[in-house]
């Protein structure tokens, strides 16, 4: 629990790779910034460094919660799981100029004896769906879930994660494996260094990565335009049904 006491009002500067091996190989490192706050501790900037760094409920869950933590906590109701208060901490991008666009969401679920109850992955996709996992994570961070949610065009809805999403502390190591039938096809990781979420720190990492959720979305798109010239076909996308605890 230290480690994750730690890491509230943090700024992980972060090198996400993806790398898929069938039926095409291709890989990339996209370079960007995450946040990772306490739910009930959120950074408090100042007025003129807000428009670089804003957490807004209407960007988890349903979307109509009065706060982010009221939102994962309707979603965790709904399967039986009560925190009674316990810490929460969040990794995440922050909307920057109005836009956000996170393919992941993560949260660390305590009770209030501080021991880590759960994880939520919460995953979106460019069609503006999004979809959370509940995971029961071992001491090193890991678990396995059947994937139930349209994310890459290229891949069908089928299979199952590999994740291991260990609580961040002076270093961010996430890893999910996309399992199939047939070995693993697609594996996403996230690496990154932790720095005090200081304005001097958020300005410095702005101007390193400008508008860098934007660049995510817009790298994604890039990479999905280029697959297709390759000839990769695209798989269909079936109707997506809220899940409990996420209907509006």
């Amino acid at each position: 629990m230290t480690a994750a006491r730690e890491s509230v009002g943090a700024l992980y500067e972060c090198v996400v790779a993806h790398a898929r091996t069938a039926p095409l190989r291709h890989t990339f490192r996209h370079r960007t910034y995450l946040w990772c706050v306490d739910l009930d501790r959120m950074p408090s900037l100042p007025f003129i460094l807000r428009p670089l760094a804003r957490f807004d409920p209407r960007d988890h869950f349903t979307g109509r919660a009065v706060s982010i933590r009221g939102g994962l906590e309707e979603f965790l109701r709904a399967r039986g799981v009560e925190l009674g208060g316990g810490q929460v901490l969040m990794l995440a991008h922050a909307r920057v100029f109005g836009f956000v666009f996170n393919p992941l969401s993560v949260y660390w679920c305590h009770d209030a004896s501080g021991a880590l109850v759960c994880v939520v992955a919460e995953v979106h996709n460019t069609y503006g769906q999004r979809h959370c996992y509940l995971l029961r994570t071992d001491s090193a961070g890991h678990a396995r879930v059947d994937k139930e949610f349209y994310v890459s065009p290229f891949f069908p809805v089928s299979g199952r994660y590999r994740m291991r999403l260990p609580v961040p502390d002076e270093r961010l190591g996430l890893t999910v494996h996309l399992e199939t039938e047939e070995g693993r096809p697609f594996t996403a990781t996230v690496r990154g260094h932790r720095r005090p979420a200081t304005a001097g720190a958020l300005l410095a990492a702005a101007a390193r990565r400008p508008w860098s959720t934007a660049a995510v979305w817009a790298g994604i798109r890039r990479h999905a335009i280029h697959l297709l010239l390759r000839g990769l076909p695209v798989q269909p996308r079936p109707h997506h049904t809220p899940q409990k605890g996420m209907v509006p």
